[in-house]
């Protein structure tokens, strides 16, 4: 499939404590995205302005943001999330899932063996002709995930 190994729980976490930090430092949900940029790039040094730039991509492709005319806004409540002393961030938080993670990685959590969903999703785009992302759609849907969420973006990135 050359697909990369799926998120693991710490990067997930990792990612969501980085998208918080500006937020929690600024007492704010809302920002400009330049804001944004420069708290993660000059005020925290965790990354280089284009790094945060990525960063806002991969954090508005999980849902953890939305972006509209320059602004940003958090979609979690920023005061719930811990911003340990001395955390740094690891870069492999950069690196956008696929769609087909994602869902993978919800049918995973809701308990089904990787190994099997991967066979099942795999079975499902022969059978039905479709891509993985769709097959992996229909076999949550099956599985009674609600991915809905997931699926819209997917539609949205065709």
């Amino acid at each position: 499939m050359g697909l990369g190994p799926s998120r693991s729980p710490e990067v997930t976490m990792s990612l969501r404590t980085a998208v918080a930090a500006p937020f929690r430092q600024q007492g704010t949900t809302a920002m400009g995205e330049s804001e944004f940029v420069v708290a993660l790039s000059l005020d925290r040094d965790w990354f280089t302005p284009d790094q945060a730039k990525r960063l806002l991509d991969v954090a508005a492709g999980e849902g953890l943001v939305t972006r509209d005319a320059g602004e940003v806004e958090v979609e979690f409540d920023p005061d719930g999330v811990d911003v340990p002393e001395g955390f740094v961030p690891d870069e492999s938080i950069l690196q956008q899932r696929s769609t087909f993670e994602r869902i993978l990685d919800a049918v995973v959590e809701a308990g089904t063996e990787k190994q099997t969903a991967v066979a099942e999703i795999n079975s499902l785009q022969a059978d039905l002709g479709v891509t993985v992302e769709a097959a992996a759609v229909v076999y949550a849907k099956r599985e009674g995930l609600d991915v809905a969420d997931t699926a819209e973006r997917a539609l949205g990135e065709l």
